[in-house]
Order: structure tokens, then sequence, then C-alpha cells
């Protein structure tokens, strides 16, 4: 049955459940607490929603969210532009800039290569990254992909093309436990992590 036909509690309790770690016991409470004496705060949260959607879009650099364009992390004169760390998602660059250790800019790929489920290099942001090393500006390639089979094939994808413009490939592993994601870490691991990380060969 189609959602937008069911009662409208059911297609709330629905719609909630999307969110990553929210199962339908959680998205039950919420959507009764949002319908509840929380009822100002739903329409505050659907304001702030809509609102979110009209300004914040994905940086033209980086691939950030952000209301300004470029974002402020790729505007900062104090980062440096010669070393970039591609991410797989915005959360997983949060978790990076939380730890405090990084200084450098950011490329979001907006998910990670995974042939069985049809993403493949065109579906992400790669052609971008070439773009940007094929600038000359590059020194040092970080690959903060997940610690997953996916995220270490896409990994050793980027690696493979980064060896013709003779950039510095490493890969963040120390720390970080196997088939775990960036952004449920906590600061303190990411930035041993991206202290200790390893040179990555093609």
């Amino acid at each position: 049955m189609d959602p937008r036909q069911a009662d409208p509690i059911e297609r709330l309790i629905h719609e909630l459940k999307k969110l990553p770690g929210i199962g339908r016991k959680t998205a039950t409470r919420m959507a009764y607490m949002l319908l509840g004496k929380q009822a100002d705060l739903a329409q505050s949260l659907a304001e702030a929603l809509t609102y979110a959607k009209q300004h914040v879009h994905e940086c033209r650099l980086c691939g950030n969210l952000s209301a300004r364009n470029p974002c402020p992390i790729c505007e900062d004169p104090r980062r440096s532009a010669q070393v970039i760390c591609v991410t797989e998602n915005v959360s997983d660059l949060l978790a990076i800039e939380s730890s405090g250790e990084f200084s450098g800019t950011y490329h979001v790929l907006g998910g990670a290569l995974s042939p069985l489920n049809g993403i493949g290099p065109a579906e992400l942001r790669i052609p971008v990254l070439v773009e940007r090393l094929q600038q000359g500006e590059t020194k040092e390639l970080i690959l903060a992909t997940s610690s997953t089979v996916d995220g270490d094939t896409t990994a050793l994808y980027l690696a493979k093309i980064a060896a013709p413009f003779k950039v510095k490939v490493t890969r963040i592993a120390s720390g970080i436990p196997s088939g775990s994601d960036l952004e449920y870490l906590d600061r303190v691991t990411i930035g041993r992590a991206l202290s200790g990380r390893a040179e990555l060969s093609s």
C-alpha cells in the first residue's frame, strides 16, 4: 500500500523509520511525541527542515553541506589545499573535523563503490576528485573511507587513479575497528587514526 494513502500516524512512523538508526519502536515513540504535547515542536521542526532544504547545498569544491558555497572549510585560508581527505559522506567529514587533528581540505564522495548495488565511479564524486588532482596542487590524498569491503574497494580504486598524479596516498587505519563507520567513533580514536595513517600503494 502506498504510504501516502495510509493512516496519517502510520505514514509519519513510516517516514521516521527511514532515518538512520531509527526502528519502528523509536519511530512510533517519536511520532506520538510530536503529535501530542510537543505539537509546537512538530511545527518548528517542519519549518526548520523546509528552510534547510531551501538554503543548504553541496559545496561545489568538496561536497560538504553548507549554506555557503564554497563552504567555510574550503574558504578558510588557514587550511592546506595541498592535503585532501576523502570521506564517503558528510557525517564522516564532521567526525574527522571534531577530532581537531586535520587542517587540510576535504572531498566527499557521496558513498562508496559497490558494484553489486550498481554504484560505480560515475555515481560518486570521483570525476570531480580527478579534476582537483589535475590542478596539480595536491601533495597528499588521505583516504578516510570506512573499514568495510566497499570502503576498502573504494580506497584501492582511488589509490590507482591517483597514481599518475604523483601524489602521496595514505589510508587511515590505526585505531579504526574493522567494519566500522567513522561517524560512530570518538574523536580520540579518529585523531589517532589520522596521526598513524599509512601510505597506500596502487
